[in-house]
């Protein structure tokens, strides 16, 4: 295998897709569901690749063009094998919500610092944790990988490529239930990335204020902890949200003057700690610490603010799931603006008790007289007030414009209530 390994250091990069081929790249034919790649490894040699791998013995010619039984576990042991190379801290994010947000945020602190690697964007699964490991160059000091999971042993597997020597669970909530069966299957999932940790006796940072988590770890010596509590190495308090987050942290020998992010969300109080730790760990300067938490702008319509001709726009709809739902329901709820009004879509993969957790959903905004609009067919089974689909929204609100509103838009990327915002 290592022979093969070697066609990736005489390439210039990696392609997994025969459309972006780079002049003398190795392209690895992924054959997917959806997609075969095998057919398209002739093409991306005419295209510039200088080696294709591929899973059909009939178009390897030992040449330019090489054979594996299985392309895709090729792809996982390289990256794992081209990891092994780098003797530097690799951080394991995992976590049910915030994961990418976290991400940034630790990102921000120790780029003050350290020359880092992050996963761009949500390239988390089982082909993006192993193409981002591949980008790993003698430049890099540090690097930050995400992982997500839609089924048991999937952090298990991700942690086997990327070997990761500290940890951080966000927090464990409903997400991707259909493959999770229920909450004890995503809570057994996510710690998969503990158990890792744990056996190779990493540092693993941990939310004291969350009892399910901190009673998980409790027995391992090699953590650090984060609360609201006083026995833990970051203190943080929340001040105020104005509605961007507004937060003060002590550690053992500082305390923070009161901090202004741009991030909207006391969701994100948490997440902001998790970076301020991970800082503390690698001797980021306190200042340069509440600098980058400071300055970092979120993007990708997560916790983002948005002033249109017409209205306030609260944006966090790149995904949805139900605690992430609640959070930000329970937020955008003790806003001090006035005329506040949810778009809420669809939270999508939640199997058998996606009525239940949309119902809770629909109870909660009722009984808090939260104005609400719901848009996906899930929610308009529950609120015959509801929209099927943006578009049918859109014919209404042609003719029932919002105006002078703080509209927060929240849920699943399926439903992409993104394409609402030109039109609020």
């Amino acid at each position: 295998m290592e022979k093969l390994f070697s066609l990736f250091y005489q390439s210039s990069g990696i392609s997994i897709d025969s459309r972006t081929i780079q002049k003398d790249s190795l392209f690895i034919a992924i054959k997917g569901d959806r997609f075969n790649g095998n057919l398209y490894a002739e093409k991306a040699i005419q295209a510039g690749a200088k080696f294709a791998i591929v899973e059909d013995q009939s178009i390897s010619n030992e040449i330019n063009i090489f054979w594996v039984e299985n392309s895709l576990l090729y792809l996982q042991k390289l990256a794992n094998f081209h990891r092994l190379k780098f003797n530097i801290p690799i951080i394991g994010i995992t976590g049910s919500n915030g994961k990418t947000s976290t991400k940034e945020l630790i990102n921000a602190v120790l780029s003050q610092k350290y020359y880092v690697l992050c996963t761009k964007g949500n390239l988390n699964n089982h082909l993006g944790v192993p193409l981002t490991l591949l980008q790993l160059n003698d430049k890099h000091e540090l690097a930050i990988i995400e992982m997500g999971a839609n089924k048991p042993g999937d952090i298990k597997e991700l942690t086997e490529i990327a070997e990761p020597n500290f940890g951080i669970i966000t927090n464990i909530g409903k997400a991707h239930l259909e493959g999770f069966i229920n909450f004890e299957g995503v809570l057994n999932t996510k710690l998969e990335l503990f158990d890792f940790i744990s056996y190779t006796k990493g540092g693993f940072i941990v939310n004291a204020d969350d009892e399910i988590l901190n009673n998980a770890t409790k027995d391992y010596s090699r953590r650090m902890l984060y609360s609201t509590n006083k026995n833990s190495a970051v203190q943080g308090k929340l001040e105020g949200l104005t509605p961007f987050v507004e937060l003060s942290y002590t550690t053992e020998n500082y305390e923070s003057p009161s901090i202004t992010t741009k991030m909207i969300g006391n969701y994100n109080f948490y997440n902001f700690l998790v970076a301020i730790t991970f800082g503390q760990i690698f001797k980021v300067s306190n200042h340069e610490i509440n600098e980058a938490i400071s300055n970092y702008v979120p993007s990708n319509n997560r916790s983002q603010v948005l002033k249109t001709n017409n209205n306030e726009l609260i944006i966090d709809c790149y995904n949805a799931n139900p605690s992430s739902m609640l959070a930000a329901l329970e937020s955008f709820l003790i806003l001090k603006e006035q005329n506040k009004i949810a778009i809420l879509g669809d939270m999508l993969e939640l199997g058998e008790e996606s009525k239940e957790e949309h119902q809770k959903i629909l109870a909660y905004c009722s009984n808090n007289k939260i104005e609400f609009i719901t848009i996906g067919p899930i929610f308009q089974c529950l609120n015959k007030e509801g929209f099927n689909s943006i578009e049918d929204y859109l014919e209404f609100h042609s003719k029932n414009k919002l105006s002078e509103k703080t509209i927060l838009l929240k849920g699943s990327r399926g439903i992409a209530l993104e394409n609402l915002i030109a039109y609020l």
